[in-house]
């Protein structure tokens, strides 16, 4: 089967973002480089390898998007929601559902928002989670940039210490994706909100 590759293009651009990321290029050593582009190149292969299974399996409806804000908790993590929206948006026979809360305290002096995005399993899933096909793991006197696992899910987090700024990103059942972002806030406090998600009930929604 034919692979589209504008498709793959366009998850392929965030992948070479969180490749080169915070990296001086005047700096950058040439084994450094060539990490990057085999990093770069294994993504395209794993890429093209989902959208032939994607593909194979047919398009998945998604979720209506009321279903998604169902999922958004009414704090997170203390923080009171400020506010929760949703959409449904499609172009090119591709269809995304997403839920959006905000949550603050009193002043604003600490907010997160969280989302969750459900791409049906589609070739869309690869630029909403590009970073899911990469392993990252970078450090530097700011802050941090990793991609792990949540439970059985891939997540991929990166945080500042100077801003107190921070997300996490989560795939579920290869095809929601959930994001916290905070700022104001420590780590600690944007995986606890994030776990205010029941990821249990987004996984079996169909």
């Amino acid at each position: 089967m034919r692979i589209n590759l504008n498709m793959l293009w366009a998850g392929l651009l965030p992948v070479m973002f969180l490749t080169g990321c915070g990296e001086n290029k005047e700096e950058e050593k040439k084994d450094e480089e060539s990490v990057s582009t085999l990093g770069a190149v294994s993504a395209m292969k794993e890429m093209a390898a989902q959208a032939e299974e994607m593909q194979k399996s047919g398009p998945v409806a998604t979720v209506d998007f009321r279903s998604l804000k169902e999922l958004l908790p009414a704090d997170a993590d203390g923080l009171a929601r400020k506010e929760a929206s949703g959409e449904k948006n499609g172009a090119a026979g591709f269809t995304i559902s997403t839920a959006n809360g905000k949550y603050a305290n009193a002043d604003d002096s600490e907010t997160i928002e969280l989302s969750i995005v459900d791409g049906g399993g589609s070739a869309m899933m690869m630029g909403l989670a590009a970073w899911s096909m990469m392993e990252v793991d970078k450090e530097t006197e700011n802050g941090y940039e990793k991609t792990s696992k949540i439970g059985d899910n891939k997540s991929y987090e990166k945080y500042d210490n100077s801003n107190k700024e921070g997300e996490v990103d989560l795939l579920v059942n290869k095809r929601f994706v959930v994001t916290a972002k905070g700022r104001g806030i420590s780590m600690d406090k944007i995986k606890a909100a994030l776990e205010d998600v029941d990821l249990d009930k987004l996984a079996g929604l169909k």
